[in-house]
């Protein structure tokens, strides 16, 4: 494995869905050792996560990092806040858009890249029950046309 090799660990499937991503950028995160130790164990859940400013800092919320078994008393809050680590230009301009435009920024997936952690963060908009509908209908849709073309080439 190179240095700036990547090992997905978590991806949110549920953002995707929910929202419409605008841009993705990536963040740093800080974490505890034994957070780190279990993250390794893929003990991770993003579902219900996403990032609010607090003191000019970007937190994520709701994110579940299971307990380390072997942690014992190191062992942090599951559900804790942490901190992304952004600069302060990147920070500034996210808490603009969030205040003005009303966009949420919601955690896409998290990933080792070489020994670091990192998360990355969408800027989305909040979808219709229509807009739902209609991605459905066209991942359906492909989802028939591909069937179609590869009962066709077996042919």
């Amino acid at each position: 494995m190179g240095k700036d090799s990547i090992k997905q660990i978590s991806y949110n499937r549920q953002a995707r869905h929910n929202y419409f991503v605008e841009e993705s950028l990536e963040a740093g995160i800080e974490l505890f050792g034994t957070e780190v130790k279990s993250l390794r164990c893929g003990g991770l859940n993003l579902k219900d996560a996403w990032c609010d400013f607090e003191n000019g800092e970007l937190f994520v919320k709701q994110m579940h990092i299971s307990p380390y078994e072997q942690g014992n008393i190191f062992n942090r809050d599951p559900m804790r806040p942490r901190k992304l680590l952004l600069h302060r230009r990147e920070l500034n301009r996210l808490f603009g858009l969030v205040k003005q435009q009303g966009i949420t920024l919601v955690p896409l997936q998290v990933y080792f890249k070489g020994p670091r952690v990192k998360v990355e963060v969408g800027l989305c908009k909040g979808k219709k029950l229509y807009d739902k509908r209609d991605d459905m209908a066209k991942r359906d849709a492909q989802r028939d046309i591909d069937r179609a073309m590869k009962d066709r080439s077996r042919r």
